[in-house]
């Protein structure tokens, strides 16, 4: 390997990526003297009102979830009221989510009192709660969570007049015995009926929904629609889309057809089913006797109400049907659903649980398990037990774990979610779910019941699994979590419950955001009086309060380049691991640059409404987040934007552009050139007709269109208004007249291509005036002057703008394809420059100071999103497109991520499990599990993390997680040249050939000198990355070098 060329990075990785109303009468306001509820009479400070019949939607604190449920499903699960019995770890994780969600009220049931190992994972039970009633002292902590719901404890027998009360209940920590019983009655009253229960590191969950359930949406998934370019008349008809994106509809799918021309026997039809028969094509219902297709038309899935059908506990428990977690633990299921049997047998027979790692509980449970199998009378019995996993499941099942509980409760949650509402396909019926790769990986390692016996402390759920051991390592850990939001306050809880950090260790979170309404509905550490706090702090004294022994320190700091002075070589050095919760790609990809550099283990996760994800990344192990990349999202062409749209997403993006161009960009030019003395310079530089396109917009700001009054402000807006949707699309026309023809003799308003006509405009019409009082006030911001919200007002003043006439004109370019706007060449009109040059009014001649405004989604106050739906409707109205509403509007110009508690409180779970496989130093790949889940479907599935891939130089291989270490310091105390740093590798690895003038300079000083930047005292080692050739002159390679200098 002759030749290599050194160069400089940031990161190791660059080189390697690839590019309420009343009261109502229901069970939870019962007059027992065995209910306690919180008195929400009061009106809540966040203005939030209670829940009612008809309540109003609170889109301001339900919006993300909104995304995922609809509004539709929401008004169905207002009026569900929820009983869920068992307030241990389990209960009150499904109780936090379903309260979250927004039902119309929520029944916590326990008979139980609180005692040590339940604090293992019930994050609202302190140490001083001992002894007293679970239910009764989680419900106020549970009330806090949404003020819309009311939560009531109750401590009474579960009777059948008591049950009718409800639409569903939930039962956890509860006998076989009592689940068939009220799971019988639930049946017989068509009461929702959900079992949930988990023993150590096994779970399960059982559904009954009743003969006869509707659900409306199996999936959740926006409906498709293609466009079309031919139907043919036949039996059965032929359907063609055109060919710009397959059409993804399957076999089966119900669609329905508008803008047919021709063929309009199609258009509004009732929903007919289909038969794909390519990824362009599909077959519909008969068109023979239809009139002839001429062009055109749109076809649109429609969703269809499906029935199921659920069978009662009882008879489920003989012939189940399995929902897969794992398809690597095939059996598993069957074994487990007798397994869990033999389990209440054995707490029957001897009023408790198998002893933690007791192997003659473990032997007796067995021998149940084989009693349990034998009496199998339907499918449920196996021919073969698996007895390592029954004596396992006795070993364990004393246990209580959080990340188990989080999992198996997000799930249940979201169950009685699609109990309420039909929304998303129920599970069908049991589910079964374990994690003994979090055992140790030694099969010969058997805990002893001394090492796991219960010790009158709050790990002792936890202790009764994994022993004392593990609880001494999680003690000792320093964690890094970045990011504060609904994954990090998840993250935190189970932290705190598992004793992450609690002794020696400490965990530090970074977040910059403070808490807004919105975030209330998931990030459940949070309250309404929080709201303007920051993220981290908060985060941090709220799970103090569920373990004031976790040491944690809250941040405010962006991760990235910016803060590495904070987050240095020795603050990296000296972790134990890192949890992401963020939401973006770019700051996860830095964070895993950072954690493969400093060779830290990374949880990283993520969630997408019901959707959701895990990955860890383990030293010299697995690959790295960056490894691997989703493909670029699909972007719209320019021209499409432009002049071309025929989808309501298209205007709702140009109505971003206007935002940005109008009230962001323009203004913060003309603030440059008037404050940045080398603005002009850099502008003149800029490529094609860029130059003239900003100073235009600098012109028009300072000059032409720098208003002096409110009245100035209007008239701008008006203006604005017939340009956008009157001249432009009048001059469109004329470029391009509604007959026109190719030079194929095909219409060109045609296919994609939707013929727009012009707006004429009247103060009288809502959407007109939408836009001038949002327009007129954003413009007034920029400019400082006070804007007004008095639409009479504005109408009087509309009536004295003078609108100048318009006449199309010819020989204006309208560019059809983005192909041929690249291949224009815009030339820059060098004359009209000079006259801007000249005509721009002198800085200091300048007296407004102009404000850019960045655009804020959440605040329905500012007329930034009044503008965007106005802009985009009226835009959509010039193409008849059909409109949208406001709701809609900011989920795809605000780019909104769609989330829900229940997913986030899954995955989270998830996460945990693979932190306790890291901090028990777990070494083998195919003990950890990266997991992807879909709850609406459900659908998990669970892989083995891909390992790091390996490249090789001469004989040698390596991986991502190696490098040349090289300590820059010699024993002389100097610091090494190039020449001896070439030398080094001369010797060592590499045959290196270099002429540089560097070759005598020291490498700090290049480093500097190539740079123009100074070493900060915060860097101790520096990264160069090598390019380097074999003999036959192809590239080869190589790891990076990490150079030490401090």
């Amino acid at each position: 390997m002759p030749d290599a060329f050194i160069f400089m990075s940031s990161s190791p990785l660059s080189k390697k990526r690839r590019l309420s109303g009343t009261e109502t009468k229901t069970g939870s306001h019962c007059s027992s003297s065995n209910s306690v509820r919180t008195d929400l009479s009061h009106t809540p400070a966040n203005g939030m009102a209670k829940n009612g019949n008809d309540a109003e939607i609170d889109e301001g604190l339900y919006s993300r979830q909104l995304y995922v449920l609809g509004h539709e499903a929401m008004k169905r699960m207002q009026n569900s009221n929820v009983l869920i019995s068992g307030m241990r770890g389990l209960g009150v994780e499904i109780a936090k989510n379903v309260i979250l969600g927004g039902v119309r009220s929520v029944t916590v049931h326990d008979q139980g009192v609180a005692e040590w190992g339940d604090l293992s994972s019930q994050f609202y039970l302190r140490e001083e709660d001992l002894g007293k009633n679970r239910a009764e002292v989680s419900q106020p902590r549970l009330a806090e969570l949404n003020n819309y719901v009311p939560v009531t404890a109750y401590t009474g027998a579960l009777t059948e007049d008591y049950l009718t009360k409800f639409q569903v209940v939930v039962l956890t920590n509860s006998t076989l015995d009592e689940q068939q019983h009220l799971g019988e009655l639930c049946h017989s009253k068509g009461i929702k009926f959900i079992v949930a229960d988990t023993r150590g590191l096994f779970s399960q969950l059982f559904c009954d929904f009743g003969e006869e359930m509707i659900v409306y949406d199996t999936n959740g998934e926006q409906p498709l629609s293609a466009m079309i370019s031919m139907i043919t008349k036949d039996n059965p008809g032929v359907v063609t889309c055109l060919d710009e994106a397959r059409h993804g509809f399957e076999s089966g799918d119900y669609v329905t057809f508008t803008e047919v021309q021709g063929m309009t026997e199609l258009n509004g039809c009732q929903p007919v089913e289909i038969k794909v028969l390519g990824p362009y094509t599909f077959s519909i219902c008969d068109t023979a006797g239809f009139t002839d297709y001429v062009r055109g038309g749109i076809v649109s899935q429609v969703k269809m109400p499906k029935k199921i059908s659920f069978k009662s506990i009882s008879s489920s428990m003989d012939e189940p049907e399995f929902v897969m977690t794992d398809f690597a633990k095939f059996e598993s299921p069957g074994q487990l659903h007798v397994g869990f049997q033999a389990i209440h047998a054995f707490q029957k027979k001897h009023n408790r649980l198998p002893a933690p790692w007791s192997q003659t509980d473990g032997d007796e449970l067995l021998t149940l398990a084989k009693e349990v199998n034998s009496a199998q009378t339907g499918s449920a019995k196996i021919e073969q037990l698996d007895e390592a996993l029954i004596k396992k499941l006795s070993f364990v099942a004393a246990g209580d774990l959080a990340p188990i509980n989080a999992f198996i409760g997000g799930l249940a949650a979201q169950e009685v979610m699609k109990a309420c509402t039909g929304k998303f396909m129920p599970i069908m019926q049991w589910l079964y779910f374990d994690a003994l790769e979090c055992l140790a990986e030694d099969e010969g390692v058997v805990l002893t019941e001394e090492e796991c016996a219960p010790r009158n402390c709050r790990y002792d759920g936890q202790i009764a699994v994994f022993g004392t051991k593990l609880q001494d390592l999680l003690a000792k850990q320093r964690y890094f979590l970045v990011g504060a939001g609904a994954i990090g306050c998840e993250l935190l809880k189970n932290f705190a419950m598992i004793g992450l950090a609690c002794g020696e260790g400490e965990v530090i979170v970074t977040d910059m955001d403070t808490i807004e309404k919105s975030n209330l509905n998931r990030q459940f550490l949070f309250r309404p009086s929080d709201v303007t706090k920051m993220k981290s702090d908060t985060a941090a004294a709220a799970v103090k309060q569920m373990n004031p022994s976790i040491k944690i320190t809250g941040h405010q700091n962006r991760v990235g380049p910016d803060t590495e002075r904070i987050y240095d070589d020795d603050f990296f050095e000296s972790l134990d691991g890192v949890a992401n919760a963020l939401d973006n790609v770019d700051a996860r990809m830095y964070m895993d640059r950072r954690c493969v550099y400093y060779r830290k283990p990374l949880l990283e996760s993520g969630t997408l409404g019901t959707k959701g994800n895990v990955q860890v990344v383990i030293p010299f192990l697995t690959e790295s987040y960056s490894s691997s990349q989703d493909p670029p999202e699909k972007s719209i062409p320019i021209c499409t934007l432009k002049n071309f749209p025929n989808a309501i997403e298209h205007t709702l993006q140009w109505a971003r552009d206007e935002f940005e161009g109008l009230f962001k960009q323009s203004p913060e030019s003309a603030m440059q050139y008037l404050t940045d003395p080398k603005f002009m310079e850099r502008t003149l530089k800029l490529p094609g007709a860029q130059p003239i396109e900003v100073l235009e917009a600098v012109y028009k700001s300072l000059v032409t269109d720098c208003p002096h009054s409110w009245a100035d402000c209007v008239a701008w807006a008006r203006n604005h208004w017939q340009c956008q949707y009157s001249n432009n699309i009048r001059q469109l026309l004329h470029n391009f007249p509604p007959d026109q023809l190719t030079s194929s003799g095909a219409p060109f308003w045609s296919g994609p291509k939707r013929c727009p006509h012009p707006l004429e405009f009247s103060t009288s019409n809502e959407l007109h005036m939408d836009y001038i009082m949002a327009g007129a006030n954003l413009f007034a911001q920029t400019y400082s002057l006070p804007g007004s919200n008095d639409r009479v007002g504005v109408a009087k003043i509309l009536q004295e703008v003078k609108v100048p006439a318009f006449t199309p004109r010819s020989g204006v370019k309208i560019h059809v394809s983005d192909q041929e706007l690249q291949n224009s060449n815009s030339s820059v009109d060098d004359s009209r420059l000079e006259e801007l040059k000249t005509q721009l009014p002198t800085p200091e001649s300048y007296q407004y100071k102009l404000n850019p405004i960045d655009f804020e989604k959440d605040d329905d106050t500012n007329y930034h999103m009044d503008f965007i739906v106005a802009a985009s409707n009226l835009r959509a109205e010039n193409y008849d497109i059909p409109p949208t509403d406001r709701h809609k509007s900011k989920l795809i110009a605000g780019k909104i991520i769609p989330a829900i508690a229940t997913t986030t409180a899954a995955v989270v779970g998830l996460v945990c499990l693979e932190l306790i496989k890291i901090v028990q130093g777990h070494k083998k790949l195919e003990s950890y599990k990266n997991g992807f889940m879909n709850l609406a479907l459900p659908f998990f599935g669970f892989s083995e993390p891909i390992a790091a891939p390996k490249h090789k130089y001469y004989e040698i291989d390596w991986t991502l997680w190696d490098r040349f270490e090289v300590t820059g310091l010699q024993p002389n105390g100097e610091e090494m040249t190039l020449r001896q740093f070439l030398d080094y590798f001369k010797a060592h690895v590499l045959l290196i050939l270099y002429i540089c003038f560097f070759v005598s300079c020291r490498m700090t000083e290049i480093v500097t000198k190539v740079s123009k930047k100074k070493l900060g005292k915060h860097v101790k080692a520096l990264v160069f990355e090598l390019c380097c050739n074999d003999l036959s002159d192809e590239d080869v390679e190589v790891p990076y070098v990490r150079y030490t200098i401090r």
